[in-house]
């Protein structure tokens, strides 16, 4: 696999970007944990973030590699889908969004699995960072070497 710094730069930019959306789905998630009415009508809906994988192919080289399954593999977000799960119904008839028999319509939102999702999200995102600050400091590395060497 022939890849140069700059695209491996690129790739963790993909990454970061992927990450950051996931950041703000989960964050939007959590804020929304109690939000019975929303302007489509009913509870908040939990959304999910679909990623998939993208291969890199700016070259021959790079379209051999993907070929024979060696080629680097970038990430983007397909699609953000809301979850499908039923609404908790939880009873209070003095709320006043609740229906003719006291139960009101809560999303289906689990703080600790969103905080656990976010934390996990952070820590790959971080992960990201440091990857793409090594490679940053290994292209000045090079450059550095071109200058002392000319």
């Amino acid at each position: 696999m022939s890849l140069n710094v700059f695209r491996m730069i690129e790739l963790s930019g993909h990454a970061l970007s992927a990450q950051r959306t996931r950041m703000e789905v989960a964050s939007s998630n959590l804020a929304n944990a109690h939000t019975t009415r929303t302007a489509e009508g009913g509870p908040y809906r939990r959304q999910d973030v679909i990623l998939v994988s993208d291969g890199i192919r700016d070259n021959f080289g790079s379209l051999l590699d993907d070929a024979m399954d060696r080629g680097a593999r970038s990430v983007r977000v397909a699609e953000i889908r809301p979850d499908t799960a039923n609404p908790k119904m939880v009873y209070d008839p003095s709320h006043p969004d609740s229906n003719a028999q006291g139960y009101v319509a809560y999303p289906n939102i689990n703080s600790v699995e969103e905080m656990v999702n976010l934390t996990t999200i952070m820590r790959t995102y971080q992960s990201n960072i440091a990857a793409f600050s090594a490679l940053q400091e290994m292209a000045k590395s090079a450059i550095n070497l071109g200058n002392t060497t000319s």
